[in-house]
């Protein structure tokens, strides 16, 4: 199977950006996954390989929202930026996992930063 020239250097800066970033207890990685219907947001600590935290726009509270796919990826950056700060996390490194910073990525980001979440 072909895979098309825009996966693929999607896929190569995706490589270089998490050669770059690594995540661990006290300053975990924000991990965005982009698909075309919904968005998914980790927290992770490299370290131990472990899921700190974690929201989607499938998540019932969300999903149930009426609106644009970018806010509800804003209501995302909120949740998981709430369920960190229970865990007593303040600070994160951002990993847009390969996507443009733009759009609902871009939401996902600001509404973390409201949540309280500092990159």
């Amino acid at each position: 199977m072909k895979t098309s020239a825009k996966l693929s250097r999607r896929q190569n800066i995706r490589y270089r950006i998490r050669a770059k970033i690594s995540g661990t207890a006290q300053k975990p990685r924000l991990s965005v996954f982009r698909s075309n219907a919904d968005i998914y947001v980790q927290v992770i600590d490299d370290v131990n390989g472990f899921t700190l935290a974690a929201a989607s726009s499938r998540d019932k509270d969300i999903a149930a929202q009426t609106g644009t796919k970018s806010e509800k990826s804003f209501l995302v950056g909120q949740a998981v930026a709430r369920k960190a700060k229970e865990l007593g996390i303040e600070k994160v490194v951002f990993d847009r996992g390969g996507n443009l910073y733009h759009g609902r990525v871009k939401a996902v980001a600001d509404g973390a930063r409201e949540g309280g979440l500092q990159f």
